[in-house]
């Protein structure tokens, strides 16, 4: 089956909001427990995907092929960034929540590192209070052919609204594997992310700087509420060392950036406030 044809492919799943969950995410981001809605980004850690270990791949994620394309070629699997729009109907602890997710494109495009297939996939969550928000999530996989990771140079200043920079360390990186069961072994396996994909240190979680650059803009502008989100890898973060997070208002919206200790920008993101 080529590549292209599971675009169109659907599926659907049912999870409920444990509240242990939530308490676990707000311990591990040192947030207070929040009381009402739950922030947004934090429906990541549902509809994880846990398989027995003939069903994992040596990288943890799950064995390829099922609902995604089964790019076996390329062996490096990545979250690129994506999309989300909110309702004013937020998630809250014990909420059974509905997902459809629906392949919508698959791309092959040439890199700087060699081949690249770009996936993305829309969700759709709701509740039984209705819709939730919808979500298109970029998927890359790459070869391991060359450097896993190049210099960059610092970027052009970033007046921000807020300002706030974190030590993402090994065990924030395991926490939240654990709580989006998330197994790729770059974000907790040093002899793994070091001698089989050659990064120098464990990779920070492109989802956990999205939920930290989401939260930092409604910091910024206390009250509001996010309508729209977008984020989109520039380049890796390592654990152990400084990573600033930086969120400027602009009017009815936002913009923000994960920067590292060289002042290279590592995520960027903007939002549009409701």
């Amino acid at each position: 089956m080529a590549h292209e044809e599971f675009v169109g492919k659907t599926e659907t799943a049912e999870d409920r909001l444990d509240p242990r969950l939530v308490g676990g995410l707000a311990a591990t981001l040192d947030r207070d427990l929040p009381t009402g809605d739950v922030p947004p980004l934090w429906h990541w850690m549902l509809f994880q995907d846990w398989r027995r270990p003939d069903g994992v791949g040596p990288d943890g994620h799950p064995r390829r092929g099922g609902f995604l394309p089964p790019v076996h070629d390329l062996p490096r699997r990545m979250w690129a960034g994506g999309r989300l729009e909110f309702t004013a109907n937020a998630l809250r602890v014990e909420d059974r929540v509905h997902r459809r997710s629906t392949i919508l494109s698959v791309k092959e495009k040439s890199g700087g590192s060699g081949r690249l297939v770009f996936v993305t996939v829309q969700h759709e969550l709701s509740n039984d209070r209705g819709p939730v928000l919808r979500e298109e999530h970029d998927i890359v996989y790459r070869g391991a052919e060359g450097a896993a990771v190049k210099p960059a140079a610092a970027a052009p200043p970033f007046p921000a609204t807020l300002e706030r920079v974190v030590v993402p360390d090994a065990l924030m990186l395991f926490r939240y594997s654990a709580l989006t069961g998330n197994g790729h072994r770059i974000h907790y396996d040093m002899p793994y992310v070091t001698g089989e994909e050659g990064y120098p240190g464990l990779v920070v979680h492109g989802p956990l700087q999205g939920t930290l650059m989401a939260q930092a803009m409604l910091d910024a502008a206390p009250g509001r509420r996010l309508a729209r989100f977008a984020f989109r890898g520039a380049r890796p973060a390592f654990a152990g060392n400084p990573l600033a997070v930086l969120a400027r208002i602009e009017g009815e919206g936002a913009k923000a950036e994960t920067r590292d200790a060289t002042g290279a920008t590592c995520m960027a993101a903007d939002a549009a406030f409701a």
